[in-house]
């Protein structure tokens, strides 16, 4: 598993890398690591992380065996990629994660491996989409309004069979979505239920949410 830390996160300005940014007193590094060995079918995790904090990333994984920790490129695509070299020869199942998704739940994770080994390549959690999507173009003009019943907005993670996802990398084209890379190559990917625990936590009113989610938890158990 590809565990991707490497974003900046200015946009969160928290002054720090967004994966050492602080939820309810632990990082989002932390938060994220809980729930990916929550899924017992999770065997080796690869952190890719900023080259100014691989040393701290490796501190908070601690000595576990089943972590390993490599600096992340000049994108996601790249630091991707730098995740792939750093996988084990048994790694044939990939899935990568975006630390700033840090509540995904484990069983999130063990569906989507589930319907990698039930013969899907490429996999995806998605969740409908409840607003009113529009197409516009430059100048703001509404092109189309596509059917939301067929719309779904994705999630992370995202799982691959691994020669699928080093195929899809294999052009050097860069993107945010390692799936998007996959469908240019010609490659089937199929979406599976998603968590809107899932979150991604881009700005502070995302870390906001996340932290009345991840209370909620906390004040349940």
């Amino acid at each position: 598993m590809i565990l991707v830390a490497a974003g900046s996160g200015v946009r969160l300005g928290a002054g720090m890398p967004k994966a050492f940014a602080p939820l309810c007193g632990e990082p989002l590094l932390v938060h994220a690591l809980r729930g990916v060995f929550g899924c017992g079918e999770v065997g080796h995790v690869v952190i890719v992380a900023p080259s100014s904090h691989v040393h701290q990333s490796r501190d908070i994984a601690g000595q576990d065996p089943r972590v390993d920790v490599v600096a992340g490129g000049v994108d996601r695509s790249a630091s991707v990629v730098a995740g792939l070299a750093a996988l084990h020869d048994d790694d044939g199942i990939v899935l990568v994660h975006d630390v700033a998704r840090a509540l995904a739940p484990a069983e999130l994770f063990a569906r989507v491996i589930r319907a990698v080994r039930a013969g899907n390549p490429a996999v995806v959690p998605g969740l409908a989409v409840t607003d009113t999507v529009k197409v516009v173009d430059a100048d703001g003009r509404v092109l189309a309004t596509p059917d939301r019943e067929s719309l779904r907005g994705i999630q992370t993670p995202q799982g691959f069979l691994r020669e699928v996802l080093e195929h899809a990398h294999a052009g050097g084209v860069s993107a945010t979505d390692d799936a998007g890379l996959v469908e240019r190559t010609g490659g089937q990917v199929r979406v599976v239920d998603g968590d809107h625990r899932a979150l991604k936590v881009t700005t502070p009113a995302d870390l906001a949410v996340a932290t009345a989610l991840l209370q909620d938890v906390l004040y349940a158990g």
